[in-house]
């Protein structure tokens, strides 16, 4: 199928029409308008610096639904020890600029959170529709996450750790966070053997649009999260 070139028009093509690696689309902007569109139906952002912004809908979709999250005996104890602060939405820019500079295994080309994609999360922070996760060591952050939020769905969108296990704790709070608030999952996106291991499993693209599209009709949290 052809992949569709987006024009100032803020609408999408259906996200069944991506190619079969998840491609569906090149081209628009970064504007919080364009990116809740996006996000509502199934598609995101993930492209390097000096190409084109390049919309993604893979099939299958990983998923974790926040009851599913498998909390080892190790992690428990970790998390029990108070060793790390953990807070939401306080250091929402330090989390984003880490998670773009921390090294990866595997990932020697530089990062995909260009200064463009920096700019536009942190526009959506200030709207309230996204959101981070910190963990700090003392006064130092080591751990963290961020992504977005509409309806009952957290679209997560990347973590970091510069302490073993710091991302971890930040994944088990806001987990802790969003079954409290009667979420339904949280969109991983793509499949990892690390996410894997912390209770996401893959689904259809069918199925999962199927569940967003009930999920992001659910009143959504806005605003400051730091409660």
């Amino acid at each position: 199928m052809p992949v569709f070139r987006l024009n100032n028009e803020i609408v999408f093509p259906k996200p069944e029409l991506a190619e079969p690696d998840g491609l569906l689309a090149i081209g628009g902007d970064l504007s919080p308008q364009r990116l809740v569109e996006a996000y509502s139906i199934g598609v995101f952002p993930w492209y390097s610096d000096g190409e084109p912004i390049l919309w993604w809908s893979p099939d299958p979709r990983m998923v974790l639904f926040p009851d599913k999250f498998k909390r080892s005996k190790n992690l428990k104890k970790t998390v029990k020890s108070n060793k790390f602060t953990v807070t939401f939405d306080t250091m929402f820019e330090k989390v984003i600029e880490q998670c773009s500079v921390v090294a990866r295994k595997g990932q020697q080309d530089g990062t995909w959170i260009t200064n463009d994609m920096k700019e536009a999360y942190i526009n959506l922070f200030k709207l309230g529709v996204a959101h981070s996760v910190e963990v700090c060591l003392g006064d130092e952050l080591v751990g963290g996450l961020y992504g977005v939020s509409l309806g009952k769905c957290f679209f997560g969108e990347s973590m970091f750790h510069a302490v073993t296990d710091a991302s971890k704790v930040a994944l088990w709070y806001l987990v802790d966070r969003l079954i409290l608030w009667d979420f339904d999952m949280i969109d991983v996106q793509q499949e990892t053997a690390h996410l894997k291991s912390l209770g996401a499993i893959s689904v259809d693209r069918k199925e999962f649009l199927i569940l967003l599209a009930d999920s992001v009709t659910k009143e959504s949290t806005f605003g400051n999260w730091n409660l």
